[in-house]
């Protein structure tokens, strides 16, 4: 997400970076080009303008006249602002109320509301222990009612059946009666969504929450939706009086020009980001660090809360003290290693939150960080024998060809996989050997400029 405007406002900040003195020319040329990177993502041309108004106020002004290091100062401003204008960190969700609080999910068909309904309820059950009821009333859309059934048995949450026929109304009706009979602490509403915004749509889900006396009121919006988001949001807020927002499938927009847009016009927070397809892949909205990742600063605060709670640390901690024995590390180890990065979406998604350099560099190389790049590694190592695997020296011509035609894979890639394993049992044996320092060392030549042992 964001890579593109990312791309254009460091070359914005580039230009200022190192200059002793900022003329008002300076910052006029810097801000031309914050306005086109904006306008390029997607950005509502109100919010740009205002944008752009707040930045040029305060660069202008004493605080980056007398400062010693202007450029850096300006790269603050454009940081303060892009938060403004995202809003306040998302809190989550608002559950002080009389339980079961119902959650309503609106917005228009394939914005990912019934994927979202499933990830909402996982996070509640998991991070929060609250028991959940799903309830889907959308009766339009061939199996939508099926897909959330699936998707809240994928997550171990409860699942409020419809008999066929059934309409909306009654639907959440009886949804709700069951929540309050089964003493759930939160009720998830999955609406139906339609190819636009319409008068019938916004009657029936204006009807439901009325009815249900919905606590939390969310829009759901692909952040794909650019331009469009914004009509969207300010139709669905008028008729339902929002609470909050979730963008979706910010993992594959690389403008972002919605996040910057929708709290803007709506002045309602953004919740949460979906991330991904599967059902963990939805995370709290945290506009100081999505402001950094925008500058290119990456965001280090989310990756190490992502590490700390995917990491199976147990793992983690046995691969340290069989390498602190000496004991040599194999193919069941990278395995190991590879099936971690997946679950926390790949390197790909990690490299991503690291800053500017680092993250340009697993640009240049995509090709090394695209998950079926990965998969076809593990496959390759799945070919193997354990024999094999423990003892990688065994691997000769033969066997070679063996693992590539059980893998799909050609020879040469076994090959570059053999390099790639060799290249890591050497910084595995520096590890064993000196710890965090030795490991440095042996990465010093390798390490991007600015890093050093």
């Amino acid at each position: 997400m964001f890579d593109r405007l990312t791309e254009r406002l460091s070359g914005a900040v580039a230009a200022l970076t190192g200059r002793g003195r900022l003329t008002e020319d300076n910052i006029a040329d810097a801000l031309r080009q914050v306005r086109l990177a904006l306008i390029e993502a997607d950005v509502a041309v109100p919010v740009v303008k205002s944008f752009v108004d707040a930045v040029k106020a305060r660069a202008l002004g004493a605080e980056v006249q007398q400062s010693l290091t202007p450029g850096q100062v300006f790269i603050k401003i454009l940081h303060d602002e892009l938060v403004a204008v995202m809003g306040e960190p998302g809190q989550g969700l608002n559950l002080r109320a009389e339980p079961p609080v119902v959650v309503l999910l609106a917005g228009l068909q394939g914005a990912g509301k019934t994927t979202t309904a499933a990830k909402l309820a996982r996070l509640l059950k998991e991070q929060q222990k609250k028991k959940v009821l799903l309830a889907s009333v959308d009766v339009y859309r061939p199996a939508a009612i099926t897909q959330l059934e699936r998707l809240a048995a994928q997550i171990g949450a409860d699942f409020h059946p419809v008999a066929a026929g059934e309409q909306p109304l009654a639907i959440g009706r009886a949804a709700l009666e069951r929540a309050r009979r089964g003493v759930y602490d939160v009720l998830i509403v999955d609406t139906a969504g339609r190819l636009h915004v319409d008068a019938e749509m916004m009657d029936e889900v204006r009807v439901l929450d009325r009815e249900l006396k919905a606590h939390q009121r969310l829009f759901v919006v692909d952040s794909m939706a650019g331009q469009d988001a914004v009509n969207q949001a300010r139709a669905f807020n008028a008729a339902l009086d929002l609470t909050g927002v979730i963008l979706t499938k910010a993992d594959g927009d690389a403008r972002g020009g919605a996040a910057l847009s929708v709290r803007q016009v709506t002045g309602k927070p953004i919740l949460y980001l979906g991330v991904g397809e599967k059902v963990d892949a939805l995370e709290p909205f945290h506009p100081e660090r999505v402001a950094s990742r925008i500058l290119g600063m990456g965001d280090v605060l989310s990756l190490v809360e992502q590490v700390q709670r995917d990491v199976d640390r147990e793992q983690a901690e046995k691969l340290a003290k069989k390498l602190a024995k000496g004991k040599g590390f194999d193919f069941d180890d990278l395995r190991d290693q590879m099936q971690q990065l997946e679950k926390m979406g790949g390197i790909g998604a990690l490299m991503d939150k690291l800053p500017g350099k680092i993250s340009q560099a697993a640009a240049k190389a995509p090709g090394q960080f695209e998950a079926k790049h990965v998969k076809r590694q593990i496959a390759m190592i799945n070919s193997m024998t354990p024999k094999e695997r423990r003892k990688p020296d065994l691997i000769d011509g033969s066997r070679k060809r063996r693992i590539a035609n059980g893998a799909g894979v050609q020879v040469q890639d076994v090959n570059r996989l053999l390099k790639q394993f060799l290249q890591m049992q050497q910084v595995m044996k520096q590890f064993s050997k000196g710890g965090v320092r030795g490991l440095m060392r042996s990465l010093g030549g390798r390490l991007p400029p600015g890093f050093r042992p």
